[in-house]
């Protein structure tokens, strides 16, 4: 039976053009250097890099509102909005721009399209003259009708003066004061379209461009050491537009004491606090002390507050022959009586002849979706307008 040898040992010194200890030594020192020396070289490469990246931010030259080309492109192929077109030219086969009410629309960005175009571009001042523009002469526009049709051209267009502002890197105060108009413009539509046909508003998209805005905008109060006169009004709204958010929360928390006690961010977090408490009486008490604008940004949450306060009371007050006066529901619901009676039937909750509201646990049904309307309960909000313009609510007068 063969057996295996162990393989032989053979020490450095007996291989082949071994090194000696110094030599090892010696050779290890010099891989470390190279080591070192390639990651300086990466360094200084990677510092050229964000230096070159500096350096090649575009900058528009563009100082119209729409760019020269992109109006002959589009006059080419018939694809001017009515509200840009050359009055008198309407009804003609291809009507022609005008260079002084047309806007610049948004694009999707597509392969060897370049988007960096400086005279494609518009510098920060053009992009906030644009949006002065789309509020004052479209979205506030006594004349322009429909508004649902008014929203979409300016949505759009908003769009496009994002996406100039990101290619460009806008800081300071003029990307600020894109972004508050901007904000304001979404919440008051997010108020005013709310209950509109999918096709014509989509509340989802509504959202995420608002909550884009929104959060660019505090970012851009956070990141300065400058003062923001209009800071206040946006962190409320923030917290208002996400009540229940522990983000949110979060970030008001961590604002400096002297601004996070300010009436309307104190008024914001108590209005939170009862949200998260599933408190609706609270809530709504404290909704009445809101201004226009906070309003809409809370809008959406009262239906909410709504059915909690009943599906509450339909366990309270669940009893054969316990009795809840109407007219006390209809002050805490903050609703006139024939919509509470209709809020309560939706729920499945009885209301007798006598205005009488009967509670019963059982008895509590959540409505299908669709049958219950958000627009019908906005008293609160429109009760607020009076006699507010478009133009005074997204300048920031509410």
């Amino acid at each position: 039976m063969s057996r295996r040898r162990a393989p032989r040992r053979i020490s450095h010194s007996q291989r082949r053009d071994a090194p000696t200890g110094g030599e090892w030594r010696q050779r290890n020192q010099e891989q470390w250097r190279g080591t070192d020396k390639a990651w300086v070289r990466r360094e200084v490469v990677c510092e050229r890099h964000e230096q070159q990246g500096k350096e090649t931010v575009p900058r528009g030259t563009c100082q119209t509102m729409c760019p020269a080309h992109e109006l002959r492109v589009r006059e080419t192929q018939n694809c001017l909005h009515r509200f840009e077109m050359l009055a008198g030219t309407e009804t003609d086969r291809r009507p022609s721009g005008d260079s002084l009410r047309a806007v610049k629309e948004y694009s999707r960005p597509a392969a060897g399209k370049d988007a960096t175009n400086p005279t494609d571009l518009r510098p920060p001042a053009v992009l906030l003259k644009t949006v002065c523009y789309l509020i004052d002469d479209i979205a506030a526009s006594t004349n322009l009708h429909p508004w649902t049709e008014v929203y979409g051209f300016v949505f759009d267009r908003l769009r496009g003066v994002r996406q100039d502002m990101i290619i460009q890197r806008v800081s300071g105060s003029d990307c600020v004061l894109i972004l508050e108009r901007t904000v304001r413009f979404l919440i008051y539509a997010s108020y005013r379209l709310c209950g509109e046909p999918l096709r014509l508003y989509d509340p989802r998209i509504n959202d995420t461009h608002l909550q884009e805005n929104l959060s660019w905008l505090l970012d851009c109060y956070t990141a300065g050491t400058e003062q923001h006169p209009n800071q206040e009004e946006f962190e409320a709204l923030g917290l208002l537009y996400n009540l229940g958010s522990s983000r949110a929360v979060r970030h008001i928390m961590e604002l400096p004491e002297q601004l996070r006690s300010t009436p309307s961010i104190s008024l914001a977090l108590s209005i939170n606090r009862a949200f998260l408490e599933r408190n609706p009486v609270r809530l709504l008490r404290f909704a009445q002390r809101l201004n226009f604008l906070q309003s809409c940004a809370l809008h959406r949450h009262l239906v909410t507050s709504r059915r909690d306060l009943l599906h509450i009371f339909s366990h309270g007050y669940s009893s054969r022959n316990c009795r809840f006066p109407l007219d006390r529901l209809a002050q805490l619901l903050f609703l006139d009586k024939s919509l509470t009676v209709q809020l309560c039937m939706s729920y499945g909750v009885a209301v007798t002849q006598d205005d009488q509201v009967v509670f019963s646990k059982t008895a509590f049904t959540e409505p299908e979706q669709g049958k219950l309307h958000c627009k019908l309960y906005h008293n609160i909000v429109a009760e607020k307008q009076r006699d507010l313009t478009v133009r005074s609510i997204i300048d920031g007068c509410s």
